[in-house]
């Protein structure tokens, strides 16, 4: 029995779906269990057990892991993540799991830190002293995050950000989702740390030109001060202060610190990671 926290996230929902394929019992940790139900239908009802618990109330976590043998773990960021992750960590190993697989942020570099990055290096240290298996999925930034721009593409044909036109990786849920699959099926593949990305680099103002080619319109990047990007963030995107942070913080690594793909995704699937050309184009309509 394999028990996913974070099962409404776009990791999660992919994980469930990929994981039902493989013909795999899951028990889906919610706070909602009812609604996650809705969202999987009856098809996954035989295969699916839907369990009601919040991160933060340890009997009713303690109850849904018992009778699991692995944990998928991600919840979404906040300032009491550390808190959080690491009390669900205790509990699961006092639960009898045996292997957690969690979902992490590339590594926190003191050249450019990242607030959030440094709360994942904490709870990775938790995790490789529990005494549990423990495999780390540090993800890029994800395809599906440019989304978020669709408003302003389809409204008024711009984005905006702050990194200029530095080339960063980008790699898509699905992807993240097929090697956590992977990784909680085939204990060979388990107990190490996977830096995930896509196999190619692309700038906003790249993306930018595959988006204007693509809708057949011209398609602007406008990059901004980074000051300027947060105040945007929480006024027009209603974001709290710590997540406008993080955004900006992010780009800023960015620009500082070179990425590369990795390759990780490939060695564990044994196929290439799904490309951005795909996902835009799977994507136009929100972007039309």
């Amino acid at each position: 029995m394999i028990a996913i926290m974070g099962a409404t996230g776009t990791i999660g929902r992919a994980l469930v779906q990929r994981l039902l394929e493989k013909g795999v019992a899951i028990r889906a940790v919610s706070r909602e269990p009812e609604k996650l139900q809705k969202q999987f239908g009856d098809a996954s009802r035989s295969m699916v057990e839907f369990v009601q618990a919040d991160a933060s109330d340890q009997e009713s976590l303690r109850q849904a892991f018992t009778g699991a043998s692995q944990l998928f773990l991600v919840i979404s960021n906040s300032p009491n993540q550390v808190e959080l992750e690491s009390s669900i960590i205790q509990i699961a190993g006092e639960a009898g799991i045996e292997h957690i697989v969690k979902i992490s942020s590339p590594v926190f570099d003191p050249k450019s830190p990242v607030s959030v990055a440094g709360w994942h290096m904490e709870i990775e240290k938790v995790l490789s002293t529990s005494g549990m298996l423990g495999t780390v999925l540090r993800p890029y930034a994800f395809m599906q995050n440019l989304l978020r721009f669709a408003p302003t593409i389809s409204a008024y044909n711009v984005f905006s950000g702050s990194m200029g036109d530095t080339a960063c990786n980008f790699v898509d849920c699905r992807d993240i989702a097929d090697v956590a699959a992977e990784v909680l099926t085939n204990r060979e593949k388990a107990g190490c740390v996977y830096t995930l990305t896509g196999s190619e680099l692309f700038s906003y103002p790249q993306i930018a030109k595959k988006l204007s080619t693509l809708l057949e319109r011209p398609i602007d990047y406008i990059n901004m001060d980074a000051e300027v990007l947060r105040r945007e963030l929480m006024e027009f995107g209603q974001m709290p202060p710590w997540l406008a942070d993080h955004v900006v913080e992010i780009q800023a690594m960015s620009v500082v610190l070179p990425e590369k793909p990795t390759g990780d995704v490939e060695h564990v699937l044994g196929r290439a990671p799904r490309t951005l050309d795909a996902f835009l184009l799977e994507n136009l309509e929100n972007f039309r």
